[in-house]
């Protein structure tokens, strides 16, 4: 079986949230197009979650991966993991903090090992993990360390052509501006222009890198790290025959004309990047993971405390999250045989 025709490994997420919900939903609403795919979660409580909001997916417990594409058309294959505590919609509780982390380790072995083609993760809740002594600041590092030593994670968050990587990611804006530095951004502009490449199948990506400051600076009135810190990543970049330009200013890099002129927007801290791309396509947008050794897609939003249980949850960003990994995984295999 090759890469593409392996089951999408998806993950529990915090069972408090909307994950059981999505996936559910994911299922039901699935298309001709939709990848096979499996949830590491107990069945128990889907089937139970899928009676409360009124979703009768039909689901079938599997014992590996190699069970689901024969299940998949017929029901959700599930493959098996249990809650040490009884998960109620909208409580998160610390005591389950391990299950999804295992949840998450399961994905990456399977998928690391060939049994499965991505990682797809569903929200966790980063303050009942925390809680229960995690010491990573979010799934991107997490990931990461799953991976192995020297893997630089660097988020992209992408609704079709969109795509926006902040250099600093869950740092105070203070931390973030005070990490930011030329060797950050330039590294983040190598992983991107690979996985663009890569991942993405653009045989010449184009990106535009934002600036700091208002106005990019203003010439230096307005601040120097445009001159002084992201202008020479910019030049390293070029340097090594990559189309990267700017630094640009952020408040005109995100309308509709200067989004033509790039294939990604490298920016300078989190919200300057997930702000204009949650604003422009909050149902459709994927949180992506570039520079791990398998793919990882995500849907791009929380856990949904407020709703979860109610039966209004959308699974619109989690089935853009799974056909995304499933054209990632595509474009890699065929990268990777060329």
């Amino acid at each position: 079986m090759t890469a593409a025709e392996l089951p999408l490994a998806l993950t529990m997420g915090d069972p408090a949230g909307i994950g059981g919900e999505i996936a559910l939903n994911a299922w039901a609403g699935r298309s001709d197009g939709t990848a096979p795919f499996f949830v590491i979660d107990d069945p128990g409580r889907l089937a139970d979650l899928g009676r409360r909001i009124g979703v009768m997916t039909a689901i079938k417990l599997i014992r590996s991966p190699s069970e689901a594409n024969a299940v998949f058309p017929q029901a959700l294959p599930v493959l098996g993991a249990a809650l040490p505590n009884e998960a109620i919609p909208g409580q998160p509780d610390p005591a389950n903090a391990q299950a999804v982390l295992s949840s998450i380790e399961t994905a990456v072995r399977l998928v690391m090992s060939g049994d499965a083609g991505a990682v797809v993760t569903n929200p966790i809740h980063k303050q009942s993990l925390y809680e229960a002594n995690f010491p990573y600041p979010g799934h991107t590092e997490y990931l990461a360390a799953l991976a192995g030593d020297d893997i630089t994670p660097v988020m992209m968050l992408a609704a079709g052509s969109f795509r926006v990587v902040p250099v600093t990611v869950h740092q105070s804006l203070t931390e973030a501006l005070s990490d930011l530095n030329t060797g950050a951004i330039t590294q983040a502009g190598l992983i991107t222009h690979a996985a663009l490449k890569q991942d993405f199948g653009l045989p010449h990506p184009r990106i535009a890198v934002a600036g700091l400051n208002p106005h990019a600076g203003e010439g230096g009135a307005m601040g120097s790290e445009e001159d002084q810190i992201i202008a020479p990543a910019v030049s390293a970049l070029t340097e090594v025959g990559i189309d990267a330009f700017g630094p640009i200013a952020p408040d005109s890099l995100f309308t509709p004309q200067a989004r033509d002129t790039y294939d990604a927007a490298l920016c300078m801290y989190h919200d300057q990047a997930l702000i204009p791309i949650k604003t422009v396509a909050f149902e459709t947008a994927v949180n992506v993971t570039l520079g791990l050794p398998f793919v990882r897609t995500s849907p791009d939003h929380g856990t949904a405390f407020d709703i979860a249980g109610t039966g209004q949850a959308s699974e619109t960003s989690l089935l853009a999250a799974l056909d995304m990994a499933a054209g990632m995984v595509r474009y890699r295999a065929t990268a990777q045989a060329a």
